[in-house]
Order: C-alpha cells, then structure tokens, then sequence
C-alpha cells in the first residue's frame, strides 16, 4: 500500500494552500448555486428550528419531541406565511393603483417638471413618454421567471430541510465516528456551538430591532396616511436582515410611494425624515449594545460579503450574507494556517470574542483561546 502524501508543513505554503482552497470553493459554489443555494436556505431554517426548540425548553415545562414539532410548525409556517404575504401585499398594491392610474399620471408629470426645474430643464418629458421608453415585456418576464423560481426555490428548501431534519437522528454517530478521540471531539463541537451561537445570536438581534423598526415605522406610515402601510411595513421587516441594502430600502421606498400618492411633498418628506431617524437610531444605539461580541465582523468585510453572495446566490445570499461571514470567521479561526483570515474578517483583530463572552474583557484580551496547529 502507498504511503499517504505529506503534505508541506511551512507556513507559506499552508497559507498558499487556504488561498487556493479558499478561491476552489467561491468556484464551486458559483456554479453549483442551483442546488446550493436552497439547501443554504434549508440548513438557515435548521439553525433556526434548533434555537427555537432549545428556547421552548428552556422556558417551558413542554417536553423535547413537543418542541421539537412546535418549533418546526412555526419556522415552516413562518417561511411561507412571509412569501404569500408579500405576494398578496404585491397584488393588493397593482390591484389599487391600477384603480387610481388616471390620477398617478398627472401626479408623475408633477413630479418631473419639478424635479427638472431644479436643474434648469424647461422642456421636462412626461410619464407616458418615459414609459414608452422602457421594455415592459421584458420586464414582466423576468418578474414572471424570479416568482417562478421563488417557488420552485421553496419546494427544494422543504425537500431539503426534511432529509436534514431525518438525518439528525445519526449525527452523533457520525460525530464518533470522524472523532473517536473525546479532546478532539469537544474540539469539533466547540466549534459547532461558536459558528450556531454566531447564526443564532444575529438572528435573534435583527428579529428584535426589525420588530421595534417596524413598530415606529407602521406608526409614521399610518399617522401619513400613506396606503398599503401594513405591506411595506412586512417589506421592511424582511429586507431589514439584508444589510447596507435593507436600510436603504426601508428608508427610501416608502416615501417614494407618498410622492405619488399625495398632491403635497410633505408627506413623502415627514416620511423621509422620519424613517431616516428610526433606522439612525436602530443602527447607531440599538443594535450596538444588543450585539456585543455576536456580530464581531469588520464593516467591509460585511459589504464585500452582501456584494459576494448576492453575486452568487443572488437575492438568497444577500440574506445569508452576513451569517456566513459569521460562519467563516468560527471555522478559519480554529487553525494555525487560516487564522490570519479569520483576523481580517474581525472587526477588532479578536475572532474568538463571541466564544469567550463570558470572560472579563481584559482577561480575553491577556489568554485568549489558541488555534488548533492543523
């Protein structure tokens, strides 16, 4: 029998191999996005099933299995009780203002004769005559092939989720099994436990600050008048866990809207204002003291990972953006040869600060947890 390859133990060429594995991965999962991409959403719903269950447990006297079933009924009804919503809010808004399109064209009109005086265009062209100009077909079909792949992606996600639900009864079998060894096994489930507390503790901090968002938001929304308040209310909730993005949309869609929908400017711009301060605040005092040591990822890398994974998985990965940089940053923290990695994707040079919360603060900083030397 051929004796196993050795492989070059210096840290050049243990860096040049990461890179390479690194590059060999972001190719396999661009072209492979067909298949991958639903059972990311299916694992996403996993974790979310696993801490949902723990958090019955823990709080109610309801036994395992019980919760185990409550907490899959919530997840899976959640996950299409949020897909029909945004459909029946999407035809609820055409079905509305295909009845009021005799009043939205002159409103359009307004609207771009003013924009154009405020940069000296006298001759301002009007709505009819930019329509005109767009492609509707075009248009439509590929809205008609995205909500067709939106449903064929849920039916995938369900089968997916069910073979992963069936073959947790063996995973601690198999967790013997790759590591007979205990130390090396409690090592393997640290690292579970760091990557789940990381998805687990980013979902729990965007589920609450997106409630308290949409709280005040609906609130302004209603007290304008604006119509459809409760659908764009859902749509900031759930583009709230895409970042940069989601607050971009939150904060500028809605008084979009107002522009056509009431003859004053006012309106769009108390909602301007309004949902621009609900987000400042959101983000800058809210969302900071609830996150801690949980989302310890450097702003850029959240952005070049939004720009990676939508460019990948597209609508998908912008909303697993940021769990799998979280993701990235446990696994590469754990060896010699990729931690440097994991330093960069870390927002203050600590990427073990979310397993050692529990520490003092100066304590992690003196004696922090050593890499595995693999």
């Amino acid at each position: 029998m051929r004796s196993p390859i050795s492989l070059p133990t210096s840290t050049v060429a243990r860096n040049a191999l990461v890179a390479v594995a690194v590059v060999a991965s972001g190719a396999a999962v661009y072209w492979l996005a067909d298949i991958l991409t639903p059972l990311a959403m299916a694992i996403f719903l996993l974790i979310m099933i696993d801490g949902l269950k723990r958090f019955i447990e823990e709080r109610t006297p309801v036994p395992s299995h019980l919760a185990g079933a409550a907490a899959l009924i919530v997840v899976i009804l959640g996950f299409f009780a949020s897909i029909a919503i945004i459909a029946n809010g999407a035809l609820n808004f055409f079905d509305e203002a295909s009845g009021v399109t005799a009043g939205i064209g002159p409103r359009l009109d307004q609207i771009i004769r003013d924009v154009s005086l405020l940069f000296g265009v006298e001759a301002a062209p009007t709505a009819s005559e930019l329509v005109a100009q767009l492609d509707i077909r075009s248009y439509l079909a590929v809205f008609a092939k995205q909500a067709q792949g939106v449903v064929t992606g849920s039916v995938f996600v369900m089968i997916y989720l069910a073979f992963l639900l069936a073959s947790q009864a063996g995973f601690r079998r198999k967790l013997v099994g790759m590591f007979p060894d205990r130390t090396a096994r409690g090592e393997a489930l640290e690292v579970f436990h760091r990557v789940r507390g990381g998805v687990e503790g980013y979902l729990w901090v965007q589920t609450v600050t997106g409630v308290l968002i949409c709280a005040a938001a609906w609130i302004l929304m209603r007290a304008v008048g604006l119509q459809n308040a409760e659908f764009w209310t859902f749509v900031i909730f759930i583009v709230g866990f895409i970042p940069v993005l989601g607050g971009a949309v939150a904060g500028l869609v809605p008084p979009l809207f107002a522009l056509v929908q009431f003859e004053s400017y006012w309106p769009a711009a108390i909602l301007l204002i309004g949902l621009q301060i609900i987000l400042f605040i959101s983000g800058n005092l809210i969302q900071p003291r609830m996150q801690g040591d949980n989302q310890n990822i450097d702003p850029v890398v959240v952005l070049l990972s939004l720009a990676f994974w939508g460019k990948v998985w597209g609508v998908v990965g912008m909303f697993l953006s940021t769990p799998l940089a979280v993701m990235a940053m446990a696994i590469l923290a754990e060896f010699k040869g990729s931690r440097w990695m994991a330093i960069l994707l870390s927002g203050d040079g600590e990427p073990y600060a979310d397993a050692e919360a529990e520490k003092p603060s100066a304590q992690r900083r003196v004696n922090p947890p050593q890499p595995k030397d693999r």
